[in-house]
């Protein structure tokens, strides 16, 4: 089976990384990624779309909120603008918005509003009309330097030999509490973990497990949200939507990151620093690697 859908949500008002934000979605910020003539910069969110395009993803919903109007623009291919780099002799450059408006246009994109911040759960459940298939949901802050997409192709491969409802990505962390917990049963032998209960930011979590926004689910996850009523914080919480798919015996799994993949959360002015200055080095490295 192969995931032809993603979900990406773009709709946080950023608040914590204010006034950068107030004009430019957090989703738009760079970080460095691998280019042919060394690191380029690109918004956090095309460097995700790319990865979801090189899986074979080809049908994209991105649901967005007010004052993200910078996300669209970025994503509709201005070819003038690329003629005008070639003629200027900015050829690599060229090429970088060549190869990423051809992504585009081989593609189908459609854009959902979510009017106002509701949680993650009710952005998910927005994009309900988009989704007939199986289909993956990415948060669109978060990016995850991973050599040729392998996280999510191991997200997706878990999902498709299990049959799951839902299949989560899952991280060992020291301090939980600001993220999604699952309690897990461990296996030595296989990649698959039995997802046995998840609970939102808990301040005593039972175990250090945390959930990486990036999900495949089948359409069971909208009647579970269509039963999720506000949670932490007030919003409606995709970890509540998914622990009731647990507790209805729904079949849902997880894989862990790996080692050598990088994950890089930019919803904090510190995050955001170490995202810029982790992502030079691994493009760097990647760089290197290539000579």
């Amino acid at each position: 089976m192969t995931l032809r859908k993603a979900v990406l949500t773009a709709a946080g008002l950023g608040t914590r990384l204010l006034p950068a934000t107030k004009e430019l979605p957090k989703e738009m910020l760079p970080i460095f990624v691998p280019g042919k003539n060394g690191p380029v910069l690109k918004p956090l969110l095309q460097a995700l779309f790319e990865q979801l395009y090189n899986l074979g993803v080809r049908e994209f919903c991105v649901v967005v909120g007010r004052g993200k109007r910078a996300i669209e623009d970025h994503f509709t291919p201005n070819w003038d603008f690329v003629e005008w780099l070639k003629s200027s002799g900015k050829n690599s450059l060229a090429e970088e918005l060549e190869s990423f408006y051809g992504m585009l246009e081989r593609s189908e994109v459609v854009w959902v509003n979510q009017p106002s911040p509701l949680g993650f759960g009710d952005a998910v459940r927005r994009a309900r009309a988009f989704v007939d298939e199986d289909f993956m949901v990415c948060a669109g802050d978060t990016y995850i330097a991973s050599r040729n997409g392998g996280y999510l192709r191991r997200l997706a491969d878990v999902h498709r030999r299990t049959g799951s409802d839902a299949t989560l990505l899952l991280k060992e962390v020291e301090d939980p509490r600001r993220f999604g917990v699952a309690v897990v049963d461990r296996s030595e032998t296989s990649e698959v973990l039995r997802v046995r209960s998840v609970v939102e930011k808990p301040q005593s979590p039972p175990s250090k497990m945390a959930i990486l926004p990036f999900y495949v689910f089948t359409v069971e996850v909208f009647r579970a949200l269509d039963r999720t009523g506000p949670g932490h914080g007030g919003e409606v919480q995709l970890t509540d939507a998914i622990q009731l798919m647990v507790s209805e015996d729904k079949n849902v799994n997880a894989t862990v990151l790996d080692e050598g993949e990088v994950w890089l959360d930019i919803g904090t002015p510190e995050g955001y620093r170490d995202a810029v200055l982790v992502s030079y080095r691994l493009a760097t490295e990647v760089e290197g690697d290539a000579r």
